[in-house]
C-alpha cells in the first residue's frame, strides 16, 4: 500500500505535463506526514462532497486513492464499507479501464484530457479485488496497466512516464491482487522486479543509503536513497500489495507460480527464494540479487533510518526536519512484510502516541494507513493506543443509503483551489528531478499535503 505525495506536487506535475516525481505511493500517493501543515479547506455548501465518497475535503487530487485505500483497509479488518462507497469508485473508471485521481462528472466520457494515472488505477484494482464481485472492472483496469508497462519492466505515474519505485510497486500489488504473477508480466524481456532491482542501492555496511531504493535515477543516472520509495519497493519486491498479513514474508518470484522447493525467487511466486536473511530482521546485507534479497536490504535500511524515537523524517525536498507519520506507517508495513516484526514495535508505539492530529487533519487515507500498519504488525487497530481506528475511519464515510452511484454534477466539487483532501501514501520527490523548487513554490500556495495514496 502501494503505494505511498502532496497535492502541491500533484499540481506541479499536472502543470508540467508528464514530469514524474516520487511519491506514494512518481506520483505514488502517500502521506506527507507533517502534523504542522495547514488544514485543507472543506468543501463549501455549494461544493458538496460526492455521495459515497469517504472524507470531507476536496477530492481533486486524491479521491480515488483515498477511497481505494479505505476500502482495502476496511476489508482487511472485515468491516463493510458505507453505502454507495464501492459504486462511487466504480463510477470513476474510464471505458478503457483506467482511473484518474478524480472525475467530477463520471457521466462524461474520458478523453485525451482526462488525467488518468497508474497509481489511481492500481489502487482501485486492489480495492475492487478486496471487496469482490467486480472482476470485469478490475481486469479491465489491469489490462490498461499492462498496456502501459515500460520497456524496463516498470511503470511511471503517467502512462509512458519514466519508471519509478512507487508506481511500479503499487502496480505489482494490483497484479497480485487479481491473482497474476507479477514476475511473469514482462515488456521487452523485463519484469517489474527488474525495474525495482535497477533502483536498488548496493547494500554494504558503512555506506550511505546502503540497501535503500531510489525513487528514480537522477539526470546522471545516480541513485539517492529515499525512505518512501524504499518502503514501497520492499512491498513490491515481495509481491505484496497494501495488505500484509501477519507472518507472511513475501510472494514475489520472477517466472511462475511456485519456485524450487516451494519457495519464491527467480522462478516462483510464494515464500522465499533461499536468499540470505529475507526474514528475521537480521541487520546484515543479503548478498544475492533476487527480489527477496533486495527487499531484505531495503528493510535493513528502513530499520536503520528510524530515529531513536521510532519515526522516519520527512523525505520531501526542502521540507523541515520533522516526523513523517505516513511514511512511518508505511515503513511498519514494509518491515512486517520482510519478516522484521521486532523492528515494527517502536514505530508503532510512536504512532499510537502521535497520530491523532495528523490523521484527523489528513482524513480517511491516514486512518487507512494506520489500520494497515497495525494489521501488518499483528496488533489490533480497534485498540490503537486506546483508540478505535476502524471507528474513526468509518466516521469519515458516507452515512446515507444509496442504491447506486450513477451521476455527480460537475459542480459537486471544487474545480479550483489547489489542495487535495486526504493523503496519498508518503510524498516524496525523486532525487535529481529538478522539481524541488517547483514543489517548494507550490507548497507556499497550496495548503494541503496529500506516498501509498
Amino acid at each position: 500500500m502501494n503505494v505511498r505525495r502532496s497535492a502541491a506536487v500533484v499540481a506541479v506535475l499536472a502543470a508540467t505535463a508528464g514530469v514524474g516525481t516520487g511519491l506514494g505511493t512518481g506520483f505514488a500517493p502517500a502521506a506527507l506526514a507533517d502534523d504542522t501543515a495547514p488544514n485543507a479547506p472543506s468543501a463549501s455548501p455549494s461544493q458538496a462532497i460526492p455521495t459515497g465518497l469517504y472524507g470531507s475535503t476536496d477530492p481533486k487530487y486524491d479521491g480515488v486513492w483515498r477511497q481505494s485505500l479505505t476500502l482495502v483497509a476496511l476489508d482487511a479488518v472485515d468491516e463493510k464499507p458505507g453505502a454507495g462507497a464501492v459504486d462511487w469508485l466504480l463510477g470513476q473508471q474510464c471505458a478503457n479501464g483506467a482511473f484518474a485521481a478524480y472525475r467530477p462528472d463520471p457521466t462524461a466520457q474520458c478523453d485525451a484530457k482526462t488525467a488518468v494515472d497508474t497509481n489511481s488505477t492500481a489502487a482501485a484494482v486492489q480495492a475492487l479485488a478486496a471487496v469482490g464481485g467486480h472482476d470485469a472492472q478490475a481486469e479491465r483496469a489491469v489490462g490498461w496497466l499492462k498496456d502501459n508497462q515500460n520497456d524496463d519492466g516498470g511503470w511511471g505515474f503517467t502512462a509512458g512516464g519514466p519508471s519509478d519505485a512507487n508506481s511500479t510497486s503499487v502496480v505489482i500489488g494490483a497484479l497480485a491482487a487479481v491473482g497474476e504473477a507479477p514476475g511473469g508480466q514482462k515488456k521487452a524481456g523485463h519484469s517489474p522486479y527488474d525495474a525495482l532491482r535497477a533502483l536498488a542501492l548496493p547494500c554494504a555496511a558503512g555506506t550511505e543509503g546502503s540497501g535503500a531504493f531510489a525513487y528514480q535515477p537522477d539526470k546522471k543516472g545516480g541513485l539517492a536513497a529515499n525512505a518512501d520509495a524504499t518502503a514501497a519497493a520492499v512491498l513490491g519486491s515481495l509481491g505484496e500489495g497494501f495488505v500484509v498479513d501477519t507472518g507472511k514474508t513475501g510472494d514475489s518470484g520472477e517466472n511462475g507460480d511456485s519456485g524450487e522447493n516451494g519457495d519464491s525467487g527467480e522462478n516462483g511466486d510464494s515464500g522465499n527464494s533461499g536468499s540470505s536473511g529475507t526474514t528475521g530482521g537480521a541487520a546484515e546485507c543479503a548478498g544475492g540479487t533476487s527480489p527477496e534479497d533486495a527487499a531484505h536490504n531495503g528493510a535493513v535500511y528502513l530499520a536503520g533510518a528510524l530515529t531513536s524515537a521510532g519515526y522516519l523524517k520527512s523525505a520531501l525536498a526542502g521540507a523541515e526536519d520533522q516526523p513523517d507519520l505516513g511514511n512511518t506507517a508505511d515503513a511498519v508495513v514494509a518491515l512486517a512484510a520482510a519478516g522484521d516484526t521486532d523492528a515494527t514495535a517502536k514505530p508503532l508505539a510512536w504512532l499510537e502516541k502521535n497520530y491523532g492530529p495528523w490523521a484527523a487533519k489528513s482524513g480517511p487515507a491516514a486512518y487507512a494507513q494506520l489500520i494497515l500498519a497495525a494489521h501488518a504488525a499483528g496488533t489490533d487497530p480497534r485498540d490503537f493506543g486506546g483508540a478505535d481506528l476502524v471507528a474513526q475511519l468509518t466516521e469519515t464515510g458516507p452515512a446515507r443509503d444509496v442504491a447506486d452511484y450513477s451521476s455527480v454534477p460537475s459542480d459537486d466539487t471544487a474545480d479550483g483551489g489547489g489542495d487535495d483532501g486526504g493523503i496519498a501514501t508518503g510524498v516524496v520527490l525523486g532525487a535529481g528531478l529538478g522539481l524541488a523548487a517547483l514543489a517548494g513554490a507550490a507548497l507556499t500556495r497550496l495548503t494541503r499535503k496529500r506516498r501509498r495514496t
